[in-house]
């Protein structure tokens, strides 16, 4: 009976809830209002059936065919305090208990949760502080007590019961209802726990100096952050009644689930992006460095020719506003805004490519001077080099992770930290070597023999002009040498051509159809003049083909001359390490920019027996010289040296450009234009389109299309290289070939990068037990699906100065896996892991440094602590056989900031593919399902995990909301003078918050 009870009481509120719709009948009606506005959001309340069930019992109610039909007019009850308390001790009958006369109770204000949810969200976007305070004569403490009304606690233990007690006093010298109290978001891991089940029906009556608690139970199976935000209902007692105007309290509460390790890796101080950054003396006196030897004689005399392509000062104030923002142009500038929106606004094409690229160029050279700025330094000192005392020896964190970028050649400027008067003395200081997080630099013998230990220096980074510069001279010559039929190719004059029989030196090239056809189309030419493109998805063999059509062009005549480029210098090394031993030694010509450190060399290069010595590779052959080599494997920055150096057009019969999506069109021109000869030279391009492609810095250049590589270009719009119209699914194998045999990958893993980017076209051709070792791991929610994603939430954060973020709960995750794959690594069936098994992916540096803290810290990881740890982008082209990927982003308002700097996974999908196809037979997802949900790719790979059962961790749907509730607070901007940041909006739900 007690439950019966507990259900007829429920019911009685339920009715009066009802108010004048109590004459619906509609069954189904009903219990959509009774779940959906009268249930609290983590209460215990019976079903709907239990409580009509209890009604009917006491013959408050009758059902019929579905219909539900109440007897009798329901009356406001009303308890005051004490009368509550005498009630709950008095009552033991069976009957229904009388309603107290609610002659002078608030008349009832049944506004359903989401008009309430929108009307508190509006008011906290202007007014948190007045929200959060006690007001009326009403008191609200909490155990454990909050702070500026957020109540923020940590529980150590997972699946332990942790109460927070709300203590309500009515501290004023008049009665106050207390009328109504829920959570403005559902969150199944607490339950609201009061003794009298107040609700705008049944309010409770505090007379001045009573008091009254509400219980928030929490019991929490996970690590993380798990929010709650409290509303809390008043209205004065007044007369006449209903006269009074209510009023309401929030308490923001915040369960932290976390583990020592959790302490160790969070915040090592309060996050402040103001930083006291002064402006750079624009009076100065410039001395200038000692450049290392090599330099002199090379980049030098190239960078005074290139000096000529210079951005014309009206583009630095263009840069700053949107082209739209013309009024606020000084009047010269405002002059030139109709030239380049003709620019810009126009398709591209040979006419204007060079003055298109030109402007691109320059944007994005002046959006690079701007970021360089934020790395200025202040107050440093610098050491003697003891092995080299014309050297000085700068500390630079970060320099380790290109943040800022520092290369031996490069410079930067130091003055005296004290001196103040213009014009300023600067000393510029050329890198010699960078080692991990310092820098040795040459400076004038003026500042060395002026220089003393603790002489404070404030430093200025400068960008590296040469590589942009050499762009814009390889976009000019591509106008000069007429490289139009191959920049934008049509079918003109290309015929059909027998295809040679070829023996491959890669004996499994003969049984793959696609790439052994891409090797024959190739020698055979059948594209000239346009591009040949082998477009390799993920693990297809892309790098394999390249190098086997390499070898057969090599060996086809004795008059070839081969160009091999990558934009970077592990691409070339890897090409030039699977060329050895099938071109001799004596023809193969590794050439290196003058900035790359000579210990960076592979060392397979290095003991090579044909191989040049070290210091050769760095050197520009002779034109003689160059006769003799027939394959040369350098970086597309590096090749803009051969043009230089007077390399003729022509002189290259072929030139291979692998990973050629990840190459700006400008700096694909610079290993072309001036080298290959548009008639009768062969280009070939090798790349994924829906993988990673370039990394801009500049906003306007990327909205232009300066981050679109010219394989990407060439794809989409160019008919020769898209899937024929004709109802024949394929391309035209004269001028492409798409690689299908995937040779990485379980099909599992495969399965939504395969459905979402390559049209379900990749074939599972990886050895089936390296593909499946795994399948039967005792961590996988389901045996034979090696796919997990682990539903988390955490927090994002960020700390110092830093603008990169971390989320230490996925963090706690990824340890957690680590700690089971080194338990179980060997056993079972299972293989035996090496640190160059594992790798872990993740978007933001600072996570990146969190990972490789917790590697450091946890005793029972010592031995993988070298475990490779980076972005996407250092991970393109790798594989491993267990990836692990921690996706970081638990907030919704950063994924705009994520969009705008194209960081995260959340603003490039490309960055998804690349991350989900690095694993042979593991991968782990950990990440915010809530938030990634949000993103189409993420939402159907988090779908299909659920399908396949690979899905644990945290359940997002006890997470979910009111739908309108989720997007007023995604967009809530807390404006407060006293109150910094608002816990509401970081804290009420993981994708709702934001920092400021």
């Amino acid at each position: 009976m007690p439950f019966l009870r507990a259900s007829y009481e429920v019911g009685l509120d339920f009715l009066e809830f009802l108010g004048q719709r109590i004459s619906k009948t509609d069954r189904n009606e009903l219990r959509d209002i009774y779940n959906f506005e009268f249930k609290r959001d983590g209460s215990k309340e019976p079903t709907f059936s239990n409580v009509i069930s209890a009604l009917k019992f006491f013959n408050k109610v009758r059902t019929r065919h579905g219909k539900v039909i109440f007897h009798g007019k329901p009356k406001v009850r009303v308890y005051y305090c004490d009368q509550w308390k005498s009630f709950t001790q008095q009552n033991t009958s069976t009957s229904a208990p009388e309603s107290v006369p609610a002659s002078s109770s608030p008349k009832p204000v049944l506004t359903p949760k989401r008009k309430l949810a929108s009307e508190i969200l509006n008011k906290l976007r202007v007014k948190r502080a007045e929200l959060i305070k006690d007001k009326g004569g009403v008191e609200i403490t909490s155990d454990p007590k909050a702070t500026k009304g957020k109540v923020t606690f940590i529980i150590k233990e997972q699946g332990k019961l942790f109460v927070v007690k709300f203590h309500i006093v009515n501290r004023g010298e008049s009665c106050v209802y207390f009328t109504y109290y829920t959570a403005l978001h559902k969150m199944r891991c607490f339950t609201l726990v009061d003794e009298r089940r107040v609700n705008r029906v049944s309010p409770l009556l505090l007379c001045p100096d009573e008091s009254y608690a509400v219980e928030v139970h929490y019991k929490v199976h996970h690590h993380g952050h798990f929010p709650a935000t409290m509303y809390f209902e008043f209205c004065p007692e007044a007369d006449p009644p209903g006269s009074a105007k209510p009023f309401c309290i929030v308490r923001e509460l915040e369960a932290v689930v976390q583990s020592g390790l959790a302490e160790t890796l969070g915040p090592e101080s309060p996050y402040n992006p103001k930083q006291n950054r002064r402006l750079r003396p624009e009076k100065r006196i410039v001395e200038e460095g000692v450049p290392p030897e090599s330099f002199i004689t090379h980049t030098l005399t190239i960078m005074v020719k290139l000096n000529q392509y210079k951005y014309p000062a009206y583009l630095k104030e263009l840069a700053k506003h949107k082209l739209e923002d013309s009024e606020r142009l000084s009047p010269p500038v405002r002059q030139q805004l109709p030239r380049v929106r003709r620019v810009l606004d126009s398709q591209l094409c040979m006419k204007n490519y060079t003055e298109r690229f030109h402007l691109l160029l320059h944007l994005e050279e002046i959006q690079m001077e701007v970021d360089i700025k934020k790395y200025d330094l202040y107050g440093k000192t610098m050491t003697l080099d003891k092995s080299n005392k014309k050297l000085l020896i700068l500390k630079v964190p970060g320099v380790a992770e290109n943040r800022p970028s520092v290369l031996r050649g490069d410079t930067l400027n130091v003055c005296l930290s004290e001196d103040r008067n213009q014009p300023i003395t600067v000393y510029q200081g050329y890198v010699h070597r960078v080692e991990l997080d310092r820098v040795k630099l040459g400076f004038s013998k003026k500042l060395l023999q002026k220089f003393v230990s603790n002489m404070k220096f404030d430093v200025e980074f400068n960008i590296n002009r040469f590589p942009i510069r050499l762009q814009h001279r390889a976009v000019e010559l591509a106008g000069q040498h007429g490289l139009g039929d191959v920049l934008f190719p049509s079918d003109k004059g290309t015929g059909h051509t027998a295809l040679p029989h070829l023996s491959m030196f890669n004996k499994d090239l003969e049984n793959n159809p696609e790439q052994k056809a891409a090797v024959q189309h190739i020698l055979s030419g059948t594209s000239k003049p346009a591009p040949y493109l082998i477009f390799g998805p993920p693990g297809t063999g892309k790098t394999v083909t390249v190098v086997e059509a390499i070898k057969q062009v090599n060996k086809s005549k004795a008059t070839t001359h081969i160009l091999a480029c990558a934009p970077s210098n592990s691409a070339c090394d890897l090409l030039c390490e699977r060329l050895l031993g099938y071109v001799d030694g004596h023809r193969l010509y590794r050439l290196c920019a003058p900035s790359r450190d000579p210990r960076t060399l592979p060392q397979k290069l290095m003991k090579h027996s044909n191989w040049n010595e070290a210091q050769d590779s760095f050197l520009l052959p002779s034109r003689q010289a160059l006769m003799d080599y027939s394959v040369i494997v350098v970086t597309l920055v590096t090749a803009g040296r051969l043009v230089t150096g007077g390399v003729g057009m022509g002189h290259f019969t072929h030139i291979f450009i692998d990973e050629a999506g990840q190459a700006m069109e400008p700096e694909c021109i610079i290993g072309i234009a001036g080298l290959l000869d548009p008639e009768k030279g062969q280009l070939v391009l090798a790349g994924d389109p829906k993988q990673l492609g370039p990394v801009l810095r500049s906003p306007l250049a990327q909205l232009h299309g300066l981050g679109q590589s010219l394989l990407e270009r060439l794809m989409k719009q160019n008919a020769l290289y898209q899937k024929s119209q004709d109802g024949h699914s394929g391309f035209d194998t004269r001028f492409v070939t798409k690689l299908l045999r995937n040779y990485r990958s379980h099909p599992a893993i495969l399965t939504i990068p395969n459905e979402l980017f390559y049209e379900n076209e990749l074939q599972v051709f990886a050895n089936q037990m390296e593909r499946e070792a795994f399948c039967h791991w005792e961590h996988v929610p389901k045996k034979g699906f090696p796919v997990v994603f682990h539903g988390v939430m955490g927090k994002d954060e960020r700390e110092a100065n830093s603008p990169s973020f971390f989320n230490v709960t996925e963090i706690e995750v990824i340890v957690s896996y680590l700690n089971k794959l080194i338990q179980t690594q060997g056993k079972e069936g299972l293989p035996k892991l090496s640190t160059n098994d594992i790798g872990i992916i993740t978007p933001y540096r600072k996570q990146v440094e969190k990972i490789r803290k917790a590697l450091n810290t946890v005793a029972e990881l010592n031995k993988w602590k070298d475990i490779k740890v980076g972005s996407v982008e250092e991970f393109q082209g790798q594989e491993r056989k267990v990836i692990i990927v921690s996706t970081v982003r638990s907030s919704v308002n950063y994924v705009k900031m994520d969009q705008d700097f194209n960081i995260g996974f959340l603003s490039n999908e490309k960055r998804s593919n690349v991350a989900m196809t690095r694993a042979k037979a593991l991968l782990i997802v950990v990440g915010n399902p809530v938030i990634l949900s949000k993103d189409p790719t993420w939402q159907r790979f988090i779908r299909y995990c659920e399908l396949e059962h690979g899905y644990t961790g945290f359940d997002y749907k006890d997470a979910e909301g009111e739908e309108d509730v989720v997007n007023r607070l995604a967009s809530l901007k807390i404006s407060s003078d006293d109150i910094d940041e608002s816990p509401l909006q970081q804290h009420m739900h993981p994708e709702w918050g934001s920092e400021q």
